[in-house]
C-alpha cells in the first residue's frame, strides 16, 4: 500500500470519527443536564427529558432552574431532593 493510499484511509477515518462525535453531540449524549432548551418563537422553554407528553411546551419555565433545583415532568421547578 502506498503512502498516498494510507493517507486517504487515515483522512476517511478522521472524518468518520468527527462525524460520529458531531452526531453524538447533536443527540445530547454529552449533555449533563436533565433538561434541554426548546425554542418557542422569540424565547425558549426549559423542558426535562422525561416530560409528560400531555403537558404543553408553554407550561414549562422560560428560565433555567437554579443549582439545587430540577424541573418536574409537568413543568414545575422544585428542589432537586424531591
Amino acid at each position: 500500500m502506498t503512502s498516498k493510499n494510507k493517507l486517504k484511509y487515515v483522512f476517511i477515518a478522521v472524518v468518520v470519527v468527527l462525524a460520529g462525535l458531531a452526531l453524538a453531540d447533536a443527540l445530547g449524549y454529552f449533555n449533563e443536564k436533565s433538561y434541554t432548551a426548546v425554542s418557542h418563537g422569540s424565547h425558549s422553554h426549559y423542558v426535562p427529558y422525561d416530560r409528560d407528553p400531555n403537558v404543553s411546551i408553554d407550561k414549562f419555565p422560560m428560565e433555567e432552574p437554579a443549582p439545587g433545583e430540577k424541573i418536574t415532568p409537568t413543568g414545575q421547578i422544585v428542589p432537586a431532593d424531591q
